[in-house]
């Protein structure tokens, strides 16, 4: 059984692994965010060990429900190559200021995704190294902890949030469903906003790079 399973994380990744990996990141770190970052009561979260280290998930059905909506067509986009970036944005609901905004760059390798890439050489003749899921595990796994960590540097957020997911599409996307639209990118205003720029990750297709941008001052 050992065997099977070392096998098995030793395989190249495709587009469709891959796809699911990025899918299973974005649904953690937007849990662990609001967790963080005290969105939702932490009455409302569970305890679950992934990546190796435990983690903190919605218990809240609503809120579930909707981040399982998002997910499913950001993980229909990400097969398509689709998808360029997730904005998580945090809002004061008093106010309906972006307090934060968490940002997540997708990079697509298109011949890797159409299965066209070299698998002995790069472009530049050096030999390629085929990622394997342990390996990019160990990648977000770091993300994860400044995640966690991010409450050492970013400001207490005062007062009832919510948030929102933002997904950018390619403009030649011709069906868009009608819950995404268009929408406010939910920009802190320039002079009143820092940004972290937190780790990368990446697989043999898709390559992910995430910053926080939050707001400062009055």
């Amino acid at each position: 059984m050992a065997q099977k399973q070392a096998t098995r994380t030793n395989q190249a990744i495709t587009l469709k692994g891959s796809t699911a990996m990025v899918t299973e990141f974005f649904e953690y770190s937007v849990n662990s965010i609001l967790y963080q970052r005290g969105v939702y009561p932490s009455d409302d979260f569970r305890m679950v060990k992934k990546y190796g280290i435990p983690m903190l998930i919605t218990a809240d059905e609503s809120v579930k429900e909707y981040l399982q909506t998002i997910l499913a067509q950001v993980q229909e986009w990400l097969m398509s190559s689709a998808i360029s970036r997730l904005v998580l944005a945090i809002k004061s609901v008093e106010t309906d200021e972006t307090l934060e905004r968490w940002q997540f760059e997708i990079h697509t390798d298109e011949a890797a995704a159409n299965g066209t890439a070299p698998k002995e050489k790069t472009s530049t003749g050096a030999k390629r190294k085929e990622k394997t899921e342990k390996e990019v595990q160990g990648e977000i796994r770091e993300i994860m902890k400044q995640i966690t960590s991010s409450t050492s540097f970013l400001p207490i957020l005062d007062g009832e949030c919510t948030f929102t997911l933002l997904a950018y599409t390619n403009d030649s996307l011709d069906a868009v469903p009608a819950t995404w639209g268009d929408a406010d990118p939910h920009l802190i205003d320039r002079g009143k906003v820092e940004q972290v720029r937190l780790r990368s990750f990446s697989t043999n297709v898709h390559s992910l790079e995430a910053m926080v941008a939050y707001r400062v001052g009055e």
